[in-house]
């Protein structure tokens, strides 16, 4: 594309396409000089004032000569950018690099010149914030570090993308324009803008699929049946607020509707719609689907969703159709969510959209489901639709996503809309793959801190399904499992789990510890309970027995004494049939319990029942998630209707004692003996389990979750260390890294890089005899151990492999005699000698760069806890001070290193600090893909690292510290 004069090919890896401040997209791409007639003909539809601003001076027209200049780049120190919308250009930026007297110049000059113009009708888009951040990336590629920029102080809009980006800067003004100076290196802040952006962006991409004012079905059948007229009328039912149309090319030219959906204006392309279409829901065969995309580009049309199949899930030539597809509607500025799609559900009384084929619309909530599986989102609709028969208490949604093969639109999109969505409390997903895992954790880290994420992830032990784009991991399932818990991702393994933890988070506090009370009418039941307690980590008090013969006020009083108890942080009630004369009603016992937690809704209560539907109802209130509306009458039967008082004058039994038949003066009452509390319309309703175990571990989840809020509210530091030497590290790095793209260091330069960041690595001496063995001992000093380093042998003193405080030559030769007769001859064992270390706890630190997960640190007890147990735990890198305590203190085996069974506590604080300077180095360095150190023994007073093991390679991508960009295809 570029003439034989240009010094650079085309960089087709700075194309990009990019989502802008109101959810539309754009693709950027570079400048070239087959662009002419594009730049002449965007130039012309700028305004006088535009290009007044940008020119200084009334330009009514480009000359040959401007037209030339601009679309021929070096790529170097002259490029040119646009950004494009249907191919034709709706935004340009240049750099033009400079030397320090602002005259051209070449490498290693390190200034350029930056100017913009974008196109009247596309301002206040974001377009040139995001042609900033692309442009300065491009540079820093090229190797410039500073860009100027020269503003008329009335373009204040330009001036406001440049201070506002984040980089530091200097302004000055000078004959009458302002001068504006800034570094291109990412900041704090630059990076902190550039994401609050970014959320921003895709939030209003979703939301414009989500809550459109005009909807479109395209190939909804002339007669009901069939996938595209069963969504038509689905969204008809619902009651969708907007307009709402149907398209069929099929339909004759005298026909204005379909058969049986009156009302709904019918056409034969979205083209002879009059008025603009924001949805368009696409029904119609593959083949038919980019003509279909190409009619909904050029009128307009904000967003597709495609339910058609036949794509990436049917195979090679389906995938290539897939990859075409969202190239084609991006080239238009419209997001897409599928292909293959179940569909999606707004119940915002604003909006009423079911534009899916789930036939009935779900009850308006407060939880936001995703579900990458048609089949999974029907079954997640129907289990938190229905009212008992699994978990029990009704609730409901707020918005709902099939993404089907998530070509484009994906969770990480959608957890954006729900970040700051007020409809949406709760956020409920299941995934099948995740597309960008680094950005999913670092999206859900930020979720996390103001609502609950729950996910459970499908596809588990094997790839992902056929139609995700997914990158490759080699990181074990429980290792990125763990790392999604730290980002306080609420994991759980099952459809019934998510729903289970969702329906308590949903409306019930989180708790403020792991302090459980138990109380109920079934001594079996609360056993169970306060065993399935113990088994989930919690800490519960003994049950409360109430017998079977327990009445409403009976516990009503029992729950109101539990949450009064300030060394109790959460309730669980058991309940079964009541055998009472008469039995106490469900709706009266759902009543006492709403009543007693409403009296103190800082603490969640949970109910586990057996074979009482209609408890499950009467707790739910029949309702939803979302606050109710006002009865008729100002009272609420069930919280503020009077009682008469009962004989004892409604006090309770003591804590300490159980209600039994025997302690009644009076036979168990109908009614629920309260005085009347006033419950606000989002009063909590209790969630209802049928088993004790699905409660206790949803509440597990919930107390998890809220210690989780509590710790990221003080993160902790990354602390510095004044002797790390990151520029010797960095030279040391270069130079290795000449020699090839990916290589393990030796043994000499894995000790060098680790001592830059004070890592000290003891020294082994190689001993193919026992003369050598014999002299190292006295280079190194005595005691020493002989280990043998064959990969099959390598840390097996299991297997006689290492032979401990050898304390002179006798011994020495002895055991280097014993180990070649029992285990093979010095070039089969690759012997070695090293000084003794102080004796402790032997441990495994180990790091690694994933390509899908990013940076993680690991740590482990070495030898069977963690080869055979697998206990190891992870954070991700860069780990702070706080994270590295609590990454010692994760492992099963970790009271090992606090002096289990009388044995001496061993020097954590050097464990730890160890850790961060391992984070610190994979940080600083991404070349530094993998860092492996075992063992790391563990004193009483610090640790020695006696083996150590360094792996380079040219730093992976790092997507989410470049410009904003969506996934490429």
């Amino acid at each position: 594309m570029q003439t034989s004069s240009d010094r650079h090919e085309y960089p087709a890896h700075w194309e990009a396409d990019v989502v802008l401040r109101d959810g539309g997209t754009a693709r950027v791409r570079p400048i070239t000089v087959d662009d002419a007639e594009r730049l002449v003909s965007f130039y012309e539809q700028v305004s006088d004032e535009s290009k007044y601003y940008r020119f200084f001076a009334p330009y009514p027209r480009l000359s040959a000569k401007d037209v030339h200049r601009f679309t021929h780049h070096d790529f170097v120190d002259r490029v040119g950018l646009a950004a494009t919308v249907g191919g034709e250009f709706i935004a340009t930026v240049r750099y033009d690099r400079i030397g320090p007297d602002g005259a051209p110049a070449s490498s290693p000059a390190d200034e350029a010149e930056v100017a913009f113009l974008v196109q009247d009708a596309h301002q206040g888009r974001g377009i040139a914030s995001a042609l900033l951040e692309h442009i300065a990336a491009v540079a820093r590629e090229r190797g410039i570090r500073r860009f100027a920029a020269e503003v008329l102080p009335a373009n204040s809009k330009m001036i406001k993308v440049f201070t506002d980006a984040g980089y530091t800067q200097k302004r000055s003004f000078e004959d009458g324009v302002v001068r504006l100076e800034f570094g291109l290196e990412p900041t704090d802040r630059s990076l902190a803008v550039q994401q609050a952006r970014e959320q921003r962006a895709e939030a209003r991409s979703v939301q414009r699929l989500l809550a459109p004012g005009s909807v479109a079905v395209i190939g909804a059948g002339r007669t009901p049946g069939g996938v595209g007229r069963s969504l038509l009328d689905n969204i008809r039912d619902a009651g969708f607020t907007g307009r709402l149309y149907a398209v069929n090319k099929a339909l004759p030219p005298e026909r204005k509707e379909l058969d049986g959906a009156a009302g709904v204006p019918a056409h034969r392309s979205v083209r002879d719609i009059d008025g603009p279409v924001d949805l368009a829901v696409v029904a119609v065969p593959a083949d038919d689907v980019p003509e279909t995309v190409a009619e909904c580009g050029e009128h307009g049309v904000q967003g597709i969703v495609v339910v058609s199949a036949g794509y990436a899930e049917a195979g090679p030539d389906g995938r290539e159709r897939q990859r075409a597809l969202v190239r084609q509607a991006r080239s238009y500025g419209m997001r897409i969510i599928g292909p293959n799609a179940f569909g999606v559900i707004n119940t915002s009384p604003e909006v009423r959209l079911n534009a899916s084929l789930a036939p009935q619309m779900p009850r308006p909530g407060r939880i936001g489901l995703f579900a990458q599986s048609g089949a999974i989102g029907i079954a997640l609709l129907s289990r938190l639709h229905r009212r008992g028969g699994g978990v029990t208490g009704v609730t409901g949604v707020s918005t709902f996503v099939s993404s089907g093969n998530r070509a484009d639109v994906s969770g990480n999109d959608v957890m954006q809309y729900w970040y700051d969505d007020p409809d949406t409390d709760v956020a409920l997903m299941y995934l099948e793959s995740i597309g960008n895992p680094r950005k999913f954790t670092r999206l859900a880290r930020r979720t996390a801190a103001v609502k609950p994420l729950v996910v459970v992830q499908g596809a588990r032990h094997g790839s992902g399904p056929r139609g995700h784009a997914v990158r490759a991991t080699r990181l074990p399932h429980a290792t990125v499992s763990a790392l999604l818990r730290q980002a306080g991702v609420i994991r759980v393994d099952t459809i019934t789990e998510l729903v289970d933890a969702g329906l308590l988070l949903a409306r019930q506090p989180l708790p403020s510890g792991p302090r459980v009370a138990i109380l109920g009418n079934s001594e079996s039941l609360g056993l169970l309970t306060y065993d399935a307690c113990l088994a989930e980590g919690l800490r519960p008090h003994r049950p409360l027995d109430l017998t079977t013969g327990a009445s409403a006020a009976d516990f009503h009083a029992a729950l109101s004494r539990a949450l009064a108890d300030d060394t109790c942080d959460a309730v669980v009630v058991t309940a079964i049939p009541a055998l009472g004369e008469p039995p106490t009603d469900d709706a009266a016992l759902a009543g006492a319990l709403r009543s007693a937690a409403a009296a103190t809704p800082s603490k969640p209560v949970l109910v586990v029942h057996v074979e009482l539907g209609g408890l499950a109802e009467a707790l739910s209130a029949a309702a939803s998630t979302a606050p109710q509306p006002a009865p008729a009458t100002p009272a609420r039967p069930e919280t503020q209707a009077t009682h008469p008082a009962p004989s004892d004058g409604g006090r309770p039994p003591a804590a300490t004692t159980p209600v039994t038949a025997s302690t009644r003066a009076t036979p168990p009452s109908p009614a629920v003996p309260l005085t009347p509390v006033s419950l606000p319309d989002d009063a909590h309703l209790i969630p209802a389990y049928p088993a004790a175990e699905r409660a206790v571990r949803a509440l597990a989840h919930s107390v998890a979750y809220a210690q989780w809020r509590r710790d990221a509210a003080d993160p902790g530091k990354v602390p510095g260390y004044e002797d790390i030497d990151e520029r010797s590290a960095a030279a040391l790095i270069d130079a290795q890294l000449t020699r090839g793209e990916s290589l393990t260091l030796g043994t000499e330069e894995t000790r060098a890089l680790l001592g830059a960041y004070g890592i000290h690595v003891h020294r082994a001496l190689p001993a193919p005899t026992a003369d050598a063995a014999v002299e190292a001992a006295r280079t190194l000093g005595r005691p020493v151990a002989l280990k043998v380093t064959a990969p099959h042998l390598r840390h097996r003193a299991d297997l006689g492999g290492v032979r401990l405080d050898l304390a002179d030559e006798e011994q020495l030769r002895r055991a280097y005699a014993e180990l070649t007769d029992q285990l093979g001859t010095p070039e089969e064992l690759s012997p070695v000698v090293q000084r003794m270390a102080p004796r402790g706890v032997d441990t495994i630190v180990r790091a690694v760069i994933d390509p899908a997960a990013g940076a993680a640190l690991s740590f482990g007890l070495a030898g069977a806890p963690s080869q055979l147990l697998g206990d190891m735990a992870h954070r991700l890198i860069p780990v702070t001070d706080r994270e590295a305590a609590s990454l010692v203190r994760s492992i099963r085996t970790a009271p090992l290193l606090f002096g289990w069974r009388g044995s001496a506590p061993v020097d954590t604080p050097a464990l730890e600090e160890l850790l961060l300077r391992v984070s610190r180095l994979v940080d600083d360095h991404p070349e530094v893909v993998a860092v492996g150190l075992e063992p790391v023994v563990v004193a009483t007073h610090g640790v020695s690292v006696l083996s150590a093991s360094v792996r380079l390679a040219p730093p992976p991508a790092r997507d989410d510290l470049g410009p904003r960009t969506l996934p490429a295809y």
